[in-house]
């Protein structure tokens, strides 16, 4: 006679029509729910509530819970504050002229902030604005702020565009003028956040320049004009002998 607890699929669908019983759980099995049930009743309730959730039921616990309560509250709140300030910003907003001062040079202590004077008519700087809007949302912790250069500069040339303005503290920490500063016209966006956090105003999980194959390729390739240069130059001066 077949086992009526072997994993078969003939014995599933008898299972489903009622034909055979259910499985019975092995005992391993029952003793691991039986360990979770546990683990689960050891947890307090008040482990598992919101902070508005612990004030509505302040009342239903006792001296010693009130005292866990408070130290888990606390903790909760720190947490929480802590979470608020990583994700302080997390968008490139708009700032004019007059709100530079306050938005970029007086901006909170230790925050950095990248700024970027742009012109709608000039696609880098829609190019180098959409990867901006990229990057805040993956750093929410730097601020991220863009202008109209004429509200902010006036006669700014436009072969200076774009022009991304990094800071922290009220001081310039570095600044990409133009566009072979800020990557080119084919600037992709982990070019830009390498730059970006090589500065130190994000924290990339890039592990290396995403233009290394590029500049390898240049420098190679500068080398070997170089030897060749120097060859034709030796070719040349024997001739003359």
């Amino acid at each position: 006679m077949q086992d009526p607890n072997e994993d078969t699929e003939w014995n599933d669908i008898l299972r489903d029509f009622g034909i055979l019983p259910p499985k019975e759980e092995s005992k391993d099995e029952i003793e691991e729910m039986v360990l979770g049930l546990q683990k689960e009743a050891m947890v307090k309730p008040f482990e598992k509530m919101t902070l508005a959730q612990l004030k509505e039921a302040e009342d239903e616990f006792d001296e010693e819970d009130m005292q866990a309560i408070e130290t888990y509250r606390e903790k909760r709140l720190q947490e929480w504050k802590a979470l608020k300030k990583k994700q302080k910003f997390g968008e490139l907003r708009e700032i004019s002229g007059n709100q530079y001062v306050n938005e970029v040079t007086n901006a909170e202590k230790d925050v950095w902030v990248i700024i970027h004077l742009y012109r709608s008519s000039i696609p880098m700087c829609l190019l180098v604005n959409q990867h901006l809007s990229l990057l805040a949302r993956k750093f929410p912790e730097t601020k991220f702020v863009k202008a109209i250069v004429n509200s902010c500069i006036q006669h700014y040339h436009d072969n200076c565009l774009p022009t991304i303005f990094v800071y922290k503290n009220g001081q310039i920490e570095a600044k990409f003028i133009g566009i072979l500063e800020c990557g080119g016209i084919n600037l992709k966006l982990e070019e830009l956040e390498w730059k970006l956090a090589e500065v130190g105003a994000i924290q990339t999980d890039l592990e290396e320049n995403p233009q290394k194959d590029i500049v390898d390729t240049m420098v190679s390739s500068i080398r070997n004009t170089s030897i060749h240069d120097d060859s034709d130059s030796s070719n040349s001066d024997n001739d003359t002998k």
